[in-house]
This record gives structure tokens, sequence and C-alpha cells, in this order.
């Protein structure tokens, strides 16, 4: 038999989170963030349960290319936008909208001649300091990008780097305000974070949203309480079984560098999954982990292939804890629910990072 792990892609959470996006978007539209082959979970997969939004907003023109392919003809964003001046052919044929935060990037756009063939959003810095023209610069470039023949519709666009802190954006959505007053074209300036934040508000939300990591049914803010409150649910689950089964005596070590010894005598399960699999290396000796639906913890360092857990917990609630016991990694299975931020926090991370790492090994099941 197949070594029994797999990953399970959970369309109706995905369904409902879109939902919940478009509730707190009120009259704004909604891009669906799939970058990152959709977080991990997969385009062609999620594809089904994200299109009844107005839009898909990615990184790759390879991705672009797959949603056109499934039939999907409405908006696509390049949210980085084009990284030469060869990209620009495949954005017309693939009727594209794109990005521009570099004079480079106009400076491309100016060979073209097809007439209003790219709609852009122009990207204000606001204070990321990652992408963007810089407030000064910002109108000089929006108007010459407006006066180019090839471009039709000039929005304006910006990333609030402090969006998961209560308050944390004040400054930055004054300074894109204040920047771009008067002048016309469409407004995005909210991620999931955001979004969330100022759900309902029209004057904060602008013209388009930008949801990305809600959809997935994590928190914006790594806090696990967070997405509960939200009403975001887990699109993603990461199961597999206890293969193995020790009997520790008081003051034996488990796994590499004998980083845990045990209090007592315990019973110890060894689970197949491991950081080849996309399981965080870097999970300490007690991060949460649900065998036979009951949480336990993580003991010792994770290896390539396994990890191991405390039965002891598990055989106290009545429960079999032994080989062949269902372990939960994260997500939802059988009654049972391991929020990924709870994983990703005792980890050191967040969500985002576990998603994206789900290994090519693991098989995928949708339901």
């Amino acid at each position: 038999m197949p070594r029994p792990i797999h990953a399970c892609i959970h369309l109706d959470a995905l369904g409902h989170n879109l939902a919940r996006a478009r509730r707190a978007a009120a009259g704004a539209k909604v891009w669906a963030v799939v970058k990152a082959n959709a977080y991990g979970h997969g385009l062609t997969r999620v594809f089904s349960a994200l299109r009844s939004a107005d839009g898909f907003a990615l990184l790759d023109l390879a991705e672009a290319e797959t949603l056109r392919g499934l039939g999907w003809g409405g908006p696509i964003l390049l949210l980085e936008g084009t990284f030469g001046a060869d990209d620009l052919a495949r954005c017309e044929r693939l009727n594209l909208w794109h990005t521009v935060h570099d004079a480079a990037q106009i400076n491309w756009l100016a060979t073209r001649s097809k007439p209003r063939a790219h709609r852009v959003f122009a990207k204000l810095n606001t204070g990321m300091n990652r992408l963007g023209f810089a407030p000064e610069h910002y109108r000089a470039a929006w108007q010459r990008l407006a006066q180019l023949p090839a471009v039709g519709d000039v929005g304006h666009m910006t990333h609030f780097a402090s969006a998961d802190l209560a308050g944390g954006d004040a400054d930055a959505r004054e300074l894109f305000a204040r920047t771009v007053d008067a002048l016309p074209g469409e407004r995005t300036t909210c991620n999931s974070a955001a979004l969330l934040r100022h759900a309902g508000n029209d004057a904060m939300l602008g013209d388009w949203v930008r949801p990305g990591i809600m959809l997935y049914g994590s928190s914006p803010t790594g806090a696990q309480p967070d997405a509960r409150a939200w009403d975001l649910r887990p699109a993603m689950s990461l199961c597999t079984r206890i293969i193995g089964v020790q009997q520790l005596a008081a003051g034996a070590s488990v796994g590499y560098g004998a980083t845990f010894r045990a209090e007592r005598a315990m019973r110890v399960g060894v689970a197949a999954v491991g950081y080849a699999d996309g399981y965080p290396r870097h999970a300490p000796s007690g991060t949460p982990i649900i065998v036979d639906g009951v949480r336990t913890r993580l003991l010792g360092r994770v290896s390539m292939d396994m990890v191991t857990v405390d039965l002891d917990p598990v055989r106290a609630a009545g429960r079999a804890a032994d080989v062949g016991s269902p372990v939960l990694c994260w997500g939802r299975h059988g009654g049972a629910e391991l929020p990924i931020d709870d994983v990703a926090e005792a980890a050191g991370t967040v969500g985002y990072e576990l998603m994206c790492a789900l290994a090519p090994r693991v098989p995928v099941r949708v339901a």
C-alpha cells in the first residue's frame, strides 16, 4: 500500500471564504489572489471554487496561460507586472492587466504600438519599500503612462506594510489618498488584512480588493483566534497515520540530537510526515498535532520522513493510539480541526509558508 499521507483541498471552504471576502468588500470588486500556485493549493484545483470572483491576481505568465486554458475569460492581473519587454506581447495575446511599479516598465510600454492594449495599475510605495513609485514621483509616472498610445485605463495601487496590525495602515492610507487625489482611475489597496479590518467601508476599500490568505482559511494576522473570529474555514488539510509505536522509560530521548527526554514512562507514536513533505523542520517539541481526534504534541526534532508524537493524552481520552491511527497535521478531518495558524505559530512562522511548502511527493485529494 502507498505511504499513508495525503493533503486534501476543501472546495467548500474556498467557496465559503470567497463569499466571506465578497461580503466584506461591500460594493468593491474582488481579485482572487492565486499566486504561488494558489498558495500551494493548486491553481487548477481551486479554480472551480473561486471562479465567481471578478478577477484573478497572480505573478506568473504561465499561471495566466493556465487560467485562460481553464476557460477563464475575465480579468487577470499580474501583481508584479512584466519582467521584460518581451512579456508585453503575451499580455496583449492573453488580455492581461498588469501592475507598473518602475520606470523601466513604462519604457517597455512606450515601445508598443497596439492602441490601448494594456490596462494597468500604477503602484505607489506607501512605506513597504519593495515595489512602487515614491510619492514625489508618482504623479509624473502616472501621467506618462496615461499618455502612452498602447495604454488604456490607468488605475492606482498600493500595498500596506502594516495592515495586519490594528490601525497600522492609517498613515499609508492617508498618503495614498493624498497622492492620488483628483486623478482618474480605479483604486486597489486592500489585501486580506485591510479588507477584513475595513469591511463595509467603501471609502477605505476602493474599487477592487485583493484577498489572498483569507481565501485559504488562514488569518492574515497569523493569530488563529482571528481566523475563527472572521469566519474563515481551512481549505487545506494534511493527514497521515501512525506507523510505529515506542514505549519510553523515564529519561529516554527521542529523535536526532536527543532534544527531548521523557519526563516519565510514556508511549510515543511515529507518524509518516516530515520536512520532505513540507512539514516545518523547525517545529519544536510541543507543536500541536491531532491523533485519533485528540489534540496532543510533537516530541523531538522533525525528521525528513517522520515525526514523533505523545500518545499518552490520546490513550487517556480512550482512543486506540496505535499503528494505523489517523493523524491530522493541520486542517480538518473526521470532525477534528487543527488551525494551520496554531502549527505555524509554534514553529515560529506563518500559515502562508506551510501552505506553499507542501511537497510534490504528497498526494493531493480534492473534496
